[in-house]
Formats: C-alpha cells, structure tokens, sequence
C-alpha cells in the first residue's frame, strides 16, 4: 500500500507568527511607542515630567510583551495537542468527498485487481486520482459531457453533498479553528460554499420534474451551474491532496 502523505508542516514565523496569533491589538502597541517617541522628542522641556511618563510607559509595554507572549504560548502548546487529530479529520473529509465525487458525479468504476487488500485499496485511489486530474484539466464547458446526470442529479447526491458540507463547516467552526493556517481555514470555506452551490443547482435541475413544461431550461441552467461547482471543487480536493490533505479513515487491513 502507498504510504499516505502527511499535511505540510506549516513553516515558521518567528516575530510576524506572533503579531498574528497577539491576543493585543497592535494599535496598543503603537500608541504606546508614539507617545514614547514623543515624549523623548519634548523631554528637553520638561525633562522630570518626561522622564517618569518615558518610564512608566516603558514598563507597561514590556508587561504587556510579557503577558502577551504567555498567551500566545498557551494558545500554541494546546493547539498542537489538536493539531494532528484536526489534520486527520481534514485530511478524512477531503478524501471521503473525492471518492463521492468521483462516484456521483463521474460514475467512476474502477477496475478492481490483485488479491490483498492493501494493494487493492492503492490501486483503486490511484485510479480515482488519475480520473480527477483529468476531470479538473476540463472547462466547465467541457466538464458538462462528462457528468453523470442520472447519479449526480437526484436527491441521494443533494444528502451527500449537505452531509459534507455540514461535516466541513463543523471543522472551521470547533473551538480550535482559529489555530489554523488562515489559508487553509479560507480553502476550506470556499470549499463549502462550493458544495452548498452544487446542491442547489441539483435542485435547479430537479425542478424539471416538477415542471414538465419548462423541463429543458431547468436542467440546462441545473447542468451549467453544476459544471461551474464542480470545476472549482475538483480545482480545491487535488490542490488539498497535493498537500497531504487527503487520507482514508483507520482501517485494519491485510
């Protein structure tokens, strides 16, 4: 079996890591340091006067470092203690809705060889990986001749695709999400947005039963919607594997 590619570590940011991650506004911060400069610059006519509120201001900003950087460090320490579970739980998600989109939308059916399962597992995920990058090298113009209609558009993939959705959103929205790369808090928003505006051009289409008349303009707008959707969710799960953030759930396997 292929060994699963872990996220990329986020790269380290020593003094601007610490600006963004502040539980201070840094206008504190730079209102102190003004009036500090300011004080400086008209010490010469007041030198006692000066001098105490120079000091005085110098040791609130440097309480205020300290306390500050405590906090920060608090917040990291607990942050990694989550870090790898909520890297799982991404990295899950991302590989559950590349095997459905695949499936409900594609009609991917591999093509199942060898006998252990490890090897079966690895080829089947290979398969899907290559039919994905194809799909994604398409415009949402060429992309409409490949969906499957009769297995994206119907109420099983519009459950499917909420479920998902809801599944993300509870991931960017738990205690620890402003922890997180914003970067990739803001690819998983859009990722969501995506799923929730596929669902409802599966919705658009399936207003074509209700009105046999107008049947051909709903599926025609249903269908180019979905196209558009599903372009950019293909462009977003292969740029999430290309990063590690794509693995099947424990399993015990041969």
């Amino acid at each position: 079996m292929t060994q699963e590619q872990a996220p990329e570590p986020q790269k380290k940011k020593i003094w601007p890591g610490f600006l963004d991650q502040s539980e201070i506004p840094l206008a504190v911060y730079a209102t102190i340091f003004v009036t500090m400069g300011l004080l400086w610059v008209f010490q010469e006519l007041h030198p006692d006067v000066t001098l105490g509120f120079f000091t005085e201001l110098l040791g609130a900003a440097f309480t205020l470092f300290i306390i500050d950087t405590l906090l920060v460090r608090s917040k990291t320490k607990r942050w990694k203690i989550v870090q790898e579970h909520v890297d799982y739980l991404i990295s899950r998600d991302v590989n559950r809705l590349r095997d459905g989109l695949a499936v409900r939308a594609f009609g991917f059916d591999p093509v199942i060889s060898g006998i252990r399962s490890a090897d079966q597992l690895a080829d089947v995920r290979a398969q899907r990986a290559l039919l994905l990058e194809q799909m994604e090298a398409q415009t949402p113009a060429e992309l409409v001749s490949s969906l499957s209609q009769s297995s994206l558009f119907n109420e099983g993939t519009y459950a499917y695709l909420d479920e998902k959705a809801s599944a993300l959103w509870d991931v960017f929205n738990m205690r620890y999400s402003e922890y997180m790369d914003p970067k990739l808090v803001s690819t998983l928003i859009q990722l969501h947005t995506h799923i929730k505006d596929l669902g409802s051009h599966i919705r658009q289409y399936s207003r074509a039963t209700a009105y046999p008349g107008d049947a051909t303009y709903y599926q025609t707008i249903g269908l180019q919607g979905a196209s558009v959707s599903t372009c950019e969710i293909l462009k977003i799960v292969n740029e999430l594997k290309r990063k590690g953030y794509s693995r099947t759930a424990n399993i015990a396997i041969d």
